[in-house]
């Protein structure tokens, strides 16, 4: 057995900053397990390449949700990354720090969780690559860059058109004020991604102090009585064990966290009994309280050339190619999200209620696993796709066996709610509405998907129950709050109950922030540093 002082579960966006921070101290032993491998794969520093392993088993776990009822029982593909860098390593880079509202909310259950609390850690962990702003970090790890100059030319008539429906053009929805249309930022350097794991470990991947561990399966946690003292763990056929004379801290993300927590049996003990596994701590919440982001898109043939052009012919692929090769520049150094915004549509919504996402391309989703690209459609098209900001249907997440090599089972429960249905239905409109906008209806063919025959609430309804797709936003299985009856981890992080244990991923979000989670996740992964270190002192 080897012996650490932590013991960090998950190499991914909020792990990779933890390890980071944890082992400045010199004197404390830091273990790193990843259950997947290294982030050295070619399409995983390409910025645009996370669609070349959208499908792939090597780095991606590849889940599927259960039959959601309230979508025709259609399962829905929930890709999450299985390799250094978790979903940062695999994602289309979008950074949102969220919206000021979703943090002061947060800290009503959980002090110390505000606005207030959590901007100067967001400003501490960037290196903002655009214009000075006095609301961003400069001399962080994590690169951001502003995407103005490279964007397509399509994202112009995108922003017109969204300040002819009403919706004023957002230069940093990053700063403070949220609203309004924008372009995206991205987690690049260099046209290179930025990954937490090339952001936070691979400085300093040589600390005598740390050790990285991959293809580190985790089995299960060890416990005296109810304290945990280290982990189980399978590496390739070897058993091994380790030792954490502090703490353990997960940072599996919100499917594999509550996962492995249940394994070792602090989880509903109805569901621990069932598969018999010993109740350390029979806690109701350890794998409740999913949410996630339910999008849908809207397609439109162009009279004028899109990225279609670009990335479906053979010629125009080579030649963007070598583009990149040489300069590391053109569409390979983007995401295809390049512009959408927050929007605010109903008048009693405190924050934005809608957020769109513009790629100057389109694509018709395949079904789950038939094939591992999205091929761009072989005419000039673009897409407009959104998600309510704030759903308030509720999924979990449970065991399907001890093994830990099998995935749980992921109960969505999509759209489950009125609020949720009339958000999605409204989106629908809200993007008709932009799309009938001068600056876009110029340059538009036809509407492609759903179609204009497509108008009748019903018909939008079923539209949105047949295509809704997941925006891979899971979280909140480990919720963070003071009452242990209504959560898993307190303010601290630490799960109730359980000495030398803490949680910091997404997991323990209170609820869905406004946005993408990347940021947000790595952000928890610093603030938790801050949490241990102030309680090691």
């Amino acid at each position: 057995m080897s012996d650490y002082d932590f013991i960090i579960v998950g190499a991914g966006s909020a792990g990779s900053a933890l390890a980071n921070r944890l082992s400045k101290d010199s004197d404390k032993r830091v273990l790193l397990l990843e259950a997947g491998g290294p982030d050295s794969h070619p399409w995983l520093r390409v910025p645009m390449g996370y669609g070349k392993v959208f499908y792939d088993k090597r780095v991606n776990w590849k889940y599927t949700t259960e039959p959601n009822e309230t979508l025709d029982g259609n399962r829905i593909y929930w890709p999450r990354g299985k390799v250094m860098g978790g979903s940062s390593s695999i994602n289309a880079m979008v950074y949102v720090r969220g919206h000021p509202k979703d943090y002061d909310h947060w800290a009503e259950d959980a002090p110390g969780w505000s606005w207030a609390d959590v901007a100067p850690i967001f400003k501490r962990m960037e290196n903002w690559l655009g214009a000075p702003n006095p609301d961003r970090g400069n001399d962080g790890p994590l690169s951001v860059r502003d995407i103005a100059s490279d964007a397509h030319p399509l994202c112009a008539n995108y922003l017109t058109a969204a300040e002819q429906a009403g919706f004023a053009f957002n230069p940093d929805y990053n700063s403070g004020q949220m609203e309004g249309a924008a372009l995206y930022q991205i987690n690049t350097k260099g046209g290179l991604r930025a990954s937490a794991s090339r952001a936070y470990i691979t400085p300093i991947r040589h600390r005598p102090n740390l050790k990285i561990e991959l293809r580190a399966l985790v089995q299960r946690l060890c416990f005296e009585g109810r304290r945990v003292t280290g982990v189980r763990y399978m590496q390739g056929r070897r058993l091994k064990m380790a030792h954490a004379g502090a703490e353990v801290i997960l940072c599996g993300g919100a499917i594999n966290s509550p996962q492995l927590l249940q394994l070792s049996g602090i989880g509903p003990g109805a569901l621990l009994q069932a598969h018999d596994i010993p109740i350390v701590l029979d806690m109701a919440q350890v794998g409740r309280n999913l949410k996630d982001h339910l999008g849908a898109d809207m397609h439109y043939r162009s009279k004028v050339p899109t990225l279609n052009q670009v990335l479906r012919p053979l010629s125009d692929k080579i030649r963007v190619a070598l583009q990149y090769l040489f300069n590391r520049s053109g569409p390979l150094s983007l995401s295809l999200n390049q512009a959408g915004g927050f929007i605010r549509m109903r008048e009693d919504a405190a924050s934005p209620d809608i957020q769109i996402y513009f790629s100057p391309v389109s694509y018709t989703r395949a079904p789950v696993g038939t094939r591992p690209l999205m091929t761009p459609d072989p005419f000039a098209g673009f897409l407009l796709g959104f998600n309510p900001c704030k759903p308030t249907s509720v999924g979990h997440l449970e065991i399907a066996s001890p093994d830990p090599a099998d995935a749980p089972r992921l109960h969505a429960n999509y759209m489950s709610t009125r609020h949720d249905t009339e958000l999605m239905r409204d989106g629908l409109r809200l993007m008709r509405n932009i799309a009938a906008s001068p600056a876009l209806d110029d340059v538009i063919e036809t509407e492609t998907t759903p179609g204009p025959a497509v108008t009748s609430d019903e018909d939008l309804d079923r539209f949105v129950r047949k295509n809704a797709w997941s925006v891979f936003h899971q979280c909140g299985t480990c919720r963070m709050g003071r009452d242990p009856a209504r959560s898993v981890v307190d303010p601290e992080l630490r799960v109730h109950g359980i000495d030398g244990l803490r949680v910091a991923d997404a997991s323990i979000f209170p609820d869905i922030p406004t946005g993408n989670t990347n940021a947000v996740a790595i952000m928890v992964g610093e603030k938790a540093a801050d949490l241990i270190c102030s309680s090691q002192s």
